[in-house]
């Protein structure tokens, strides 16, 4: 199968502007994801997907290959989907499975590409899925930057929200609550579906790209992480992942 990952990034974030630019021990971040996510087995190519140049510019000089977008995407799967048909006519191949990786996540790692991409593969029924890991403490639950999400018994997504999910006022604190770490691999034709739908109410209530799928009765399977994973929305979760990347086993393999 052809399964091609994208990197979307753009500079003009509203949380935080040049995000994936920013530096981590010295490499852009956009740089850390790109490399990490360049060593995993089921990725038959990688892209970063961007309408800015500085990015573009960057992803080409360390030997990586980037597709300039429309700056006027609403989100991260729309501008996937642009990438991925600037791809297929530039190479004359077709694409099975997209695999969108989000820029601020430059803790991921290769294991959890191939984890996410692994039910497409061995379930042709099953149309897209997502990573997602163990939400560890309350200051994570009530994050609004953190996108969370409860499951049916089959392991597919019941809904994602920026508030706490499930409720916690009943004090239960045995349930396990998750997180979506943006790691959301699709079938080709899915994705050329939703390039062309119309966002649906909670998507843009929520700011979620998934809740499109959902509103129109599209499952996503949900695939649990084996590592914890720390994204980057603000300069303080920057903070944090550089402490994090200190004694990361990828980046003293790959960068330092």
């Amino acid at each position: 199968m052809n399964i091609v990952g994208f990197i979307p990034a753009r500079m003009d974030s509203s949380r935080f502007p040049g995000k994936p630019m920013a530096l981590i021990h010295g490499v852009p971040m956009i740089g850390h994801v790109y490399m990490r996510s360049k060593l995993a087995t089921t990725l038959s190519d990688l892209y970063a997907a961007t309408c800015d140049k500085e990015i573009y510019d960057y992803i080409v000089s360390i030997g990586g290959k980037a597709i300039m977008t429309s700056p006027t995407h609403p989100g991260c799967v729309d501008r996937c989907c642009e990438a991925l048909c600037e791809v297929e006519k530039n190479t004359h191949q077709h694409i099975d499975i997209v695999v969108v990786i989000q820029g601020d996540e430059p803790l991921v790692r290769p294991g959890m590409i191939d984890a996410a991409v692994a039910p497409l593969i061995h379930d042709h029924t099953i149309q897209t899925s997502n990573l997602m890991g163990k939400i560890t403490s309350q200051e994570e639950a009530e994050d609004i930057n953190e996108i969370k999400v409860v499951c049916d018994q089959e392991g597919n997504a019941l809904y994602f929200s920026r508030e706490p999910i499930p409720c916690t006022k009943k004090g239960d604190e045995t349930t396990q609550r998750w997180k979506q770490i943006c790691i959301m691999p699709m079938r080709r034709d899915l994705l050329l579906w939703y390039g062309k739908a119309e966002r649906t109410p909670l998507e843009i209530i929520e700011s979620i790209d998934m809740l499109r799928l959902l509103e129109h009765g599209i499952p996503v399977r949900m695939v649990p992480a084996e590592h914890p994973m720390k994204s980057v929305d603000t300069p303080a979760d920057l903070e944090k992942v550089t402490a994090l990347m200190r004694d990361d086993s990828i980046y003293l393999e790959t960068i330092h």
